[in-house]
């Protein structure tokens, strides 16, 4: 899965705006705790849709094992 897919064309410069406009929201001390609070969610995220391809991988085994 390619990761940048959802930035589209930003390019450097597009990106350095807005890291800029970041520090200006947040200030240089907030931006760590948003990206831990950030990372936090979509481990979260990762796990619960393995549980849920888990999940329906073991009901697909259980329907081919009763017919």
């Amino acid at each position: 899965m390619n990761t940048m897919l959802f930035i589209g064309n930003i390019g450097g410069p597009g990106l350095v705006v807005i890291v800029l406009a970041l520090l200006l929201l947040f200030g240089g001390k907030k931006i760590p705790e948003l990206m831990k609070g950030l990372g936090k969610g979509v481990n979260e995220f990762k796990n619960a849709s393995k549980g849920d391809q888990a999940e329906s991988e073991a009901e697909s085994e259980d329907e081919k094992a009763s017919k």
